[in-house]
């Protein structure tokens, strides 16, 4: 009788946090990652976050790895995605204050 509840208990949390899983590891990050897209194509800037990403941190004189910016990609694409913007925007005034000097 007990066995007749355990079961089906098991196979819907089994079911249950594959889904979660899913979501939170996969669905999530297509969604961050359509959404910034998004804000980039709106904003009329044809650089990928890759590359805003890897030209801020060389403006700013610091060499970072891919393997780190595809991770600070993916940390920022779902947790701070206005970095993007603002990233984009710091490399855009240290160029234009350079063709200006």
């Amino acid at each position: 009788m007990v066995v007749g509840y355990i079961i089906p208990i098991a196979i819907v949390s089994v079911v249950g946090f594959s889904g979660y899983l899913v979501y939170n590891f996969l669905i999530k990050d297509i969604m961050c990652n359509r959404s910034v897209n998004a804000t980039l194509k709106e904003f009329n800037i044809k650089k990928t976050q890759f590359q805003i990403i890897k030209e801020f941190h060389a403006s700013k004189g610091e060499k970072i790895s891919d393997k780190e910016i595809s991770k600070l990609q993916k940390r920022y694409r779902q947790h701070e995605p206005d970095q993007f913007l603002s990233m984009y925007d710091a490399i855009r005034d240290k160029s234009n204050t350079e063709k200006k000097n």
